[in-house]
């Protein structure tokens, strides 16, 4: 389902965005994702081919990726904004508040691989986040250096190594996939 873009308002075209939603819903995939906790007050179950599919027809703009963004009831909503936030108009402020305000892993994961890695500011940023109190910020900090460490394995290896002794089952994962990367890039020099 293709939307035409140019003819509609911000408030249409985000109307018209979750039509496609409901369009493509997989109730089975949305049951499956209410039962392992996720608390949306919508969750219409696509995957993320579909919703990679959806920012395709989309223009990138800041005040869609913006309204996207603060629909928190919406799963695909959050993880929508990223794919159609435009790069260059994203702040450094902005990104550090997003990387705060991601409520969920998977939120986390989009976020940080299809927005806050092509920024200049991202290795900052994580390693910025790295030290926060809040467990969430904290993952989405160490799943942005995922992201980064084949370019900076030497300023997040600390990081991940201070993390590890007190990471929580949701942290440890992503320290433990750092460091065996980084590892390997050692060996391999």
């Amino acid at each position: 389902m293709k939307i035409n873009s140019s003819a509609m308002t911000e408030f249409n075209r985000f109307q018209q965005i979750k039509r496609n939603f409901f369009a493509m819903r997989n109730g089975i995939v949305a049951d499956t994702i209410r039962r392992g906790g996720l608390q949306y007050k919508m969750i219409f179950g696509l995957n993320l081919p579909q919703i990679a599919d959806i920012a395709a027809t989309l223009p990138h703009s800041r005040e869609l990726a913006e309204e996207l963004w603060a629909d928190i009831r919406t799963r695909e909503s959050r993880l929508l904004s990223p794919m159609v936030y435009p790069r260059e108009e994203l702040t450094r402020e902005r990104a550090a508040e997003m990387l705060r305000e991601a409520q969920t892993t998977e939120v986390a994961d989009i976020l940080c691989h299809r927005l806050l890695r092509h920024q200049p500011y991202a290795l900052d940023l994580a390693l910025e986040a790295a030290t926060a109190s809040d467990e969430m910020h904290r993952y989405g900090a160490f799943r942005l250096m995922s992201n980064l460490v084949y370019t900076y394995p030497k300023e997040i290896k600390p990081f991940a190594e201070a993390e590890l002794p007190v990471a929580t089952a949701l942290i440890l994962p992503l320290c433990l996939n750092l460091l065996q990367e980084i590892e390997f890039m050692e060996e391999e020099q």
